[in-house]
């Protein structure tokens, strides 16, 4: 006799990847977005450039993973990178920026890379060259940096649930602490614009380069002593380059410092081994 109890039909590749930390990072920042959209008009042209943005990153890592022949031809992490492009631009960027930064961030990470690991955070290092080679601008917008402080509450809320779900508080912890204490002496010691940092938008955009640029997995330390050291280095080139030339690049420059100092480490620490297995 059949069971009278329905069979429970597998999810679907959709909810598959919406349930996935990357999944989870995309709807986050989608509601962040649209928050915005919805208490600041002026963002609307924002949300075209996501659209782009992700389009782009969608294209260009079906045509890697087919001209290498991949099981997997897309990446859902180019999606995620896109986004992150767009949210951080100035919403008044033109679209052939957005696309054209886009497509440097997602060629980043095929082309620079040890393994099968990228060296730099994609999005980070699309972003920094589009200040020097286009001038772009950065409101990071989705970090909800033109609304009210208030909002914040909801910027770092869903950035600790993304950050719970990849296993990286300690190094947004360590990043964030390390931040704010280093912009504070520099502020009592009547440093040039230290005391700005600690203001928004510039808080929004520290919270939002800590909760959803800091915490890629591929370009950060799976161990939590190594998060508190690539954290705290973060921090130190952040504040440092910020404290000297000033500009809009010193959160990416940061960043990208410890990315790479995390990928020398670990070419290091895998030379080590070798040696000491072939002896």
């Amino acid at each position: 006799m059949e069971s009278r109890k329905s069979k429970k039909k597998p999810p679907s590749t959709i909810k598959k990847f919406l349930r996935t930390p990357k999944g989870l990072v995309l709807i986050v920042m989608i509601i962040l977005a649209l928050v915005d959209v919805a208490f600041n008009r002026h963002d609307v042209g924002g949300l075209l450039n996501a659209a782009v943005a992700m389009m782009v990153a969608f294209v260009l890592d079906l045509l890697v993973g087919m001209v290498y022949k991949r099981k997997r031809w897309f990446s859902d992490g180019g999606l995620v990178t896109g986004l992150i492009v767009a949210l951080v631009l100035s919403s008044a960027t033109p679209w052939y920026i957005v696309a054209a930064t886009t497509a440097i961030a997602i060629l980043s990470k095929h082309i620079l890379k040890i393994g099968r690991k990228p060296i730099f955070n994609p999005a980070a290092f699309g972003l920094l060259v589009a200040v020097y080679v286009f001038g772009s601008m950065q409101s990071w917008w989705g970090g909800l940096s033109l609304l009210s402080a208030w909002w914040l509450v909801l910027l770092v809320a869903s950035g600790l649930l993304v950050t719970k779900r990849v296993k990286k508080l300690p190094q947004v912890a360590a990043f964030l602490v390390s931040y704010f204490i280093l912009f504070f002496i520099l502020s009592r010691f009547n440093v040039p614009f230290a005391a700005d940092a600690l203001t928004s938008p510039f808080v929004n955009s520290a919270l939002f380069l800590a909760f959803f640029m800091i915490t890629d997995p591929p370009t950060s330390p799976a161990k939590w002593i190594d998060q508190i050291g690539f954290g705290v280095i973060a921090a130190l080139v952040t504040v440092g380059i910020y404290a000297i030339y000033g500009g809009l690049a010193y959160l990416l420059i940061g960043v990208m410092t410890a990315n790479l100092l995390k990928t020398v480490k670990s070419v290091w620490v895998e030379y080590r081994m070798n040696r000491l297995l072939s002896t």
